[in-house]
């Protein structure tokens, strides 16, 4: 028997019993779920940073993105509002592509 006592993607039970093998797992409460969230995002960023070719780490991307949008589910705010918030965000402070790396802040007083 192998423990886990994480937060797996919502299939992963029933993908188990299909090969043949058992498991046992609970539906998580409110607090506890965005406990396990903030641990999954955490997961999936070590793995994205872990991760050797580009394909690899376009997948872990993808994980994260889904614990992100499942937060913000859990929230009351879907897809296309996080969306809204991003490019809000992106038009006031802009995004990060020219690469941009703040060195120094020098206070003239």
């Amino acid at each position: 028997m192998k423990t886990y006592n994480k937060l797996v993607r919502d299939k992963i039970p029933q993908i188990i019993q299909a090969s043949g093998k058992q498991c046992s797992f609970r539906v998580l409460n409110e607090a506890e779920y965005e406990i396990a969230l903030k641990e999954k995002i955490q997961e999936e960023l070590n793995e994205f940073l872990e991760a050797g070719d580009q394909q690899e780490q376009l997948e872990e991307l993808a994980d994260l993105l889904e614990v992100i949008y499942s937060f913000a589910h859990s929230k009351g705010v879907g897809r296309e509002d996080m969306e809204r918030i991003r490019e809000r965000k992106e038009d006031e402070r802009g995004g990060f592509y020219e690469r941009v790396l703040l060195m120094n802040v020098f206070d003239d007083k």
